[in-house]
């Protein structure tokens, strides 16, 4: 028998309990109940949806600043306003 309930399903109880019950119980009327195991799948899935949400959310923000940074940028410099020269620097001599 694997699993608990099957073993207590068939009439087995176990040797600790046995023990525990009163003297004239009968074993065969006994119900034994048990807390179910604790199951993680709930939190996990919640703490990654929770996660998965702020990383799309962030991501979100990021290409709409960079959206909206490119439109500012190409607007400004079509009218003159902005400009941006690239200088290499040059090796000093000693």
């Amino acid at each position: 028998m694997r699993y608990p309930e099957d073993q207590l399903n068939a009439g087995h109880i176990p040797a600790d309990l046995l023990g525990q019950l009163p003297p004239g119980t009968d074993p065969a009327r006994i119900v034994i109940v048990q807390a179910a195991p604790r199951s993680y799948t709930g939190p996990i899935l919640l703490t990654l949806t929770v996660t998965g949400g702020l990383v799309l959310v962030i991501v979100m923000i990021a290409v709409t600043l960079h959206i909206a940074a490119a439109g500012a940028v190409a607007v400004l410099s079509a009218t003159g306003g902005v400009g941006l020269t690239l200088k290499r620097s040059k090796p000093r001599s000693k």
